[in-house]
């Protein structure tokens, strides 16, 4: 269990955020208000969409080509935009607890503290455990857009079992400056970083992290995720 809901039985909505969305249009957007640069504006417009469809979580991201990072300097700010989403999000209230799915220890952590950053994060190391992906390469989840709260009193290698409770959801601005939700990805190799990892690549590094960052929805299994 990742989160106190069943994705098998319970009502959930995939959310787009790619440019086959049309409120995301900028024309749309200037004539609605819809301005993704106001937090509140686009939490607004994430738990309408939601209310309307009666979800009590949102969910859809991986490999999507998604354009509202241009939101934000933080993945813009080099020569190539990043703009392919490498987890799956999870939208829903803050203060919604998180789950370990699997058994594994503490990597790493910190409060990833940008404007459309991670905020609070936690990286867990599930090497130790029986389940590894299917390559047999080590195997890591990150957690991001927390609470900061969830970072207290972790140390790294701290055993983590399946069920136990790592954090929340956490609140804007201090899960990054997002709509309420959980960014939950995959990666085979942490390219020696802790504390945080890439959640988004820009197109011609697609292949490479896609190699490394397995479908989480392999392991979650909801329906209708590709």
């Amino acid at each position: 269990m990742l989160l106190p809901f069943d994705f098998q039985k319970d009502p959930v909505l995939i959310l787009d955020f790619s440019a086959a969305n049309p409120d995301l249009d900028p024309e749309a957007q200037q004539r609605s208000g819809l301005d993704l640069t106001n937090t509140a504006v686009f939490s607004d417009y994430v738990f309408g969409k939601m209310r309307t469809a009666s979800a009590l979580v949102g969910v859809g991201g991986y490999n999507e080509h998604r354009v509202i990072y241009r939101r934000s300097e933080h993945f813009s700010g080099t020569e190539e935009p990043r703009e392919i989403h490498l987890g799956i999000d999870f939208w829903a209230l803050a203060g919604t607890p998180v789950f370990a799915p699997m058994d594994g220890i503490v990597h790493s952590f910190q409060d990833n503290n940008n404007f459309g950053d991670y905020g609070p994060t936690i990286i867990l190391d599930h090497s130790g455990s029986s389940r590894q992906h299917l390559n047999g390469k080590p195997l890591y989840s990150l957690y991001g857009h927390l609470t900061r709260t969830s970072l207290n009193k972790l140390y790294v290698g701290k055993v983590i079992r399946a069920g136990e409770q790592l954090g929340e959801i956490g609140p804007f601005p201090e899960n990054g400056d997002w709509p309420p939700h959980l960014h939950f990805q995959l990666m085979t190799d942490l390219l020696g970083l802790t504390g945080d990892f890439p959640g988004v690549c820009s197109l011609s590094d697609r292949a490479k992290f896609l190699s490394i960052c397995p479908n989480p929805n392999d392991l979650l299994g909801i329906p209708g995720l590709v």
